[in-house]
């Protein structure tokens, strides 16, 4: 492979793209409401989604001893040991009750990822839970922080704001979740396991729709709000037309978790003009 192919495959399998997109929705989020950026919350973030998700995908996998995996293992280990440690510097700047809550999602996190409970089982193995505890994670690290980290309080606007945002992250999750239809063991009882493919495109438009619904009864929506989120729900609205089970190898890991960057990047645009 060229370099330019190696360092992109790093970028994805590194987890670094994942934690961009967690970071964007936490801009979004200060957008929404009129906070200034905070780049120590950012950066508690970003460095937080790295450890995080290397953490559940290479946990179970770290003592494999096929030669190119071991290699790439290391340096994603070597990786997110740096970030672990910028993780730990970004945690003494932010808001303590900003790790309270951190401790609480991390925890889940764990849960998700270790083989704790009856049987050797973790939160990912239970029937139909993982959707609904990933967009759980995600709405209260990208709604919960920046609010908490402004020193505003837990108002109608940022409950609709932390609904919605749970609501964005499972429709971003159905891709993936068609994606390892194949691969998926039958007692995860998975969404496509469940309803099939068709039906989960339907959930994931009538998703769509109740996600950009809510973006009209908001006290703080603006028209920059509006048209950006719109915008945003077309290109995952595309997204999800074009979802197979049959899927490009960066679809899902590059263009789906692309969606919170383009997100961010079109509510600044259309903000700017």
């Amino acid at each position: 492979m060229t370099p330019l192919k190696n360092i992109f495959d790093f970028y994805i399998t590194s987890s670094t793209h994942v934690a961009l997109a967690v970071v964007s929705l936490a801009v979004v989020t200060s957008l929404h409401f009129g906070f200034p950026l905070d780049y120590g919350l950012l950066g508690f973030v970003f460095f937080g989604g790295v450890t995080g998700y290397n953490f559940v995908k290479y946990a179970g996998i770290a003592r494999l001893h096929h030669r190119s995996l071991a290699r790439n293992l290391r340096l994603i280990q070597l990786f997110s040991f740096f970030c672990f440690i910028a993780l730990c510097y970004f945690a003494t700047v932010v808001n303590p009750e900003i790790l309270f809550i951190a401790g609480i999602l991390g925890l889940f996190t764990a849960l998700y990822a270790l083989p704790i409970l009856k049987g050797k089982k973790n939160l990912r193995e239970v029937a139909g839970l993982k959707v609904f505890l990933i967009a759980f994670i995600w709405a209260g690290v990208t709604v919960l922080f920046p609010v908490v980290e402004a020193e505003k309080s837990l108002e109608q606007g940022v409950i609709v704001e932390f609904f919605q945002r749970f609501l964005f992250v499972l429709i971003l999750i159905l891709p993936f979740e068609i994606r390892d239809l194949k691969y998926d063991r039958a007692q995860l009882q998975t969404l496509p396991q469940r309803w099939g493919v068709r039906r989960v495109k339907i959930i994931g438009y009538v998703l769509i729709g109740l996600w950009v619904g809510l973006e009209f009864i908001k006290d703080h929506a603006s028209e920059t709000s509006i048209i950006a989120i719109l915008l945003a729900a077309s290109f995952t609205g595309l997204s999800i037309v074009r979802t197979k089970e049959d899927q490009s190898r960066y679809f899902a890991s590059f263009w789906i978790e692309g969606i919170p960057i383009l997100w961010m990047l079109m509510l600044i645009f259309v903000g700017y003009f």
